[in-house]
């Protein structure tokens, strides 16, 4: 039975952090006004509180204002990151496509119209790039010690961080985006990082340039079960399908409504 929400059943701190991480949104188009060295400084402090195995703390932060690093960073998301997810994702169904790369006719043709698109983060007036050292799992349990890039203790406490910043960046009136990063190696030569070291994602924070949309979750009543799997819940591949037409359904305006002034 689900507790009902009422006055005895919840705390104002509750409520308080309820409207907090149900008004985070992913934000896309951030205005280029400077975002205040204190803001960006508690943004690292929630960072720097995360949880992680055995307290190891394998993350570390670069923040990005300078306007040419950033540049470098766009040239290397559109040349090598984007458009290795492009041609990977032509290789499934059209209608399942990611929205970002679902495109009409020849695909040589639309990936150079598209291959710029959803990169307004660089404009950004701050990014933080959030790494990971691997070899902090050195502290945890051995069977953490996978060293590589599927080491879950790693990305369990470099998510638990980043998950803090964009609540922190919510709390203070910003924006934030998770741009995920696939093929590394161009990145790390911009921004001198060693090869040891991972890039989990780069998380740019600003001051929103849109209104806040309603955002979709799918019900508890879905996805909670109480002592044991509930198998009545569990999805076939059809309706798992079926929930991915709908997402992309739901999605796809979003990221195909072009920007005032956009041909």
């Amino acid at each position: 039975m689900m507790a009902k929400t009422d006055d005895t059943t919840t705390t104002p701190e509750y409520e308080q952090f309820r409207e907090l991480f149900t008004r985070r949104m992913s934000i896309r188009d951030l205005r280029p006004d400077p975002v205040p060295d204190a803001y960006v400084d508690r943004i690292l402090e929630a960072g720097r509180w995360a949880m992680s195995g055995a307290n190891s703390q394998p993350w570390e932060f670069i923040v990005v204002r300078d306007d040419a690093v950033k540049r470098e960073l766009i040239e290397a998301y559109v040349d090598v990151n984007n458009d290795f997810i492009f041609w990977m994702e032509q290789m499934r169904l059209a209608e399942l496509r990611h929205p970002a790369f679902q495109v009409e006719g020849d695909a040589a043709e639309q990936w150079e119209r598209v291959r710029t698109r959803h990169t307004a983060w660089g404009k950004a007036p701050v990014l933080i790039v959030i790494l990971g050292d691997g070899r902090r799992q050195w502290g945890t349990v051995l069977g953490a010690m996978t060293f590589g890039r599927h080491q879950s203790h790693l990305t369990d406490a470099l998510s638990n961080a980043a998950t803090l910043m964009h609540l922190a960046a919510t709390s203070l009136g910003l924006g934030s985006q998770h741009v995920t990063i696939h093929v590394q190696e161009p990145f790390k030569r911009v921004l001198g990082v060693p090869d040891l070291l991972m890039i989990h994602h780069i998380l740019p924070i600003g001051f929103s340039a849109i209104d806040r949309r309603p955002t979709v979750r799918r019900p508890l009543g879905e996805i909670v079960h109480y002592d044991r799997y509930d198998q009545d819940k569990y999805m076939s591949n059809r309706q798992v399908l079926g929930f991915l037409h709908e997402l992309r359904g739901r999605t796809m305006p979003a990221y195909h409504t072009r920007p005032a002034g956009e041909a």
